[in-house]
């Protein structure tokens, strides 16, 4: 059960180790290549993960500045809300089919 346990404890690190490393805020986007919509979908993915390391590591924010604009937050919005609002669909549908 201990075995068990560490695993899980070294696979959440590992896991939120390789999400930060794609987490806005670095140096990755500069004014010439700017975060793109596929970026906006990853970084509203990782929003969460984001938030958390944010609160230890200054230099990681949940949304990249240096974007394309429009279409970045139109990817950033749709991955928020399809993240977080299927879950939500998925979990009251699911309590109606059992009642």
């Amino acid at each position: 059960m201990k075995k068990r346990i560490l695993i899980v404890i070294l696979a959440a690190l590992a896991l939120s180790f390789l999400l930060t490393g794609c987490a806005p805020g670095h140096d990755r986007f500069v004014e010439q290549k700017p975060a793109n919509f596929l970026w906006g979908i990853w970084h509203g993915w990782i929003a969460p993960f984001s938030l958390i390391v944010g609160l230890f590591n200054k230099s990681v924010r949940i949304y990249e500045t240096v974007n394309s604009g429009w279409w970045y937050d139109f990817g950033y919005y749709m991955a928020v809300i399809s993240g977080f609002g299927g879950l939500s669909l998925a979990r009251g549908k699911r309590k109606k089919d059992e009642h």
